[in-house]
């Protein structure tokens, strides 16, 4: 059993950062992805970004593209960033962060989603 736990949320003005952090414990794995998601109210959920495992490249959605940047540690402790800049109201959403296993097709360990709130 994986669990993933993110963490940095909080409170921002509009133009400011916030940097989350999803770090994984539970057994050891490696996945073929990890990424960002998150949902706001009245609204479905949506990927932010995701991270490639093997070579690190990353994917953007275009509403976060030259604002947000993903990166990954798997040295000792697998954990995935998302340093959040130029914050907009409209990036406030509850934010999950996802593991794809290797063989799988989809994300299928979920964290529990971390509060991020931008005012304007």
């Amino acid at each position: 059993q994986v669990q993933l736990v993110e963490s940095g949320g909080g409170l921002v003005q509009a133009g400011g950062s916030l940097r989350l952090s999803c770090a994984a414990s539970g057994r050891t794995f490696s996945p073929v992805a990890m990424g960002w998601f998150r949902q706001a109210p009245g609204r479905e959920r949506e990927i932010v970004a995701r991270i490639r495992w093997a070579n690190g490249e990353p994917y953007y959605a275009d509403s976060v593209k030259g604002r947000f940047t993903i990166s990954k540690q798997n040295a000792r402790n697998t954990a995935i960033y998302l340093q959040m800049n130029s914050l907009k109201s409209e990036d406030t959403a509850v934010y999950y962060c996802a593991a794809q296993r290797v063989g799988a097709t989809s994300y299928s360990d979920w964290g529990q989603g971390t509060q991020v709130t931008v005012s304007s």
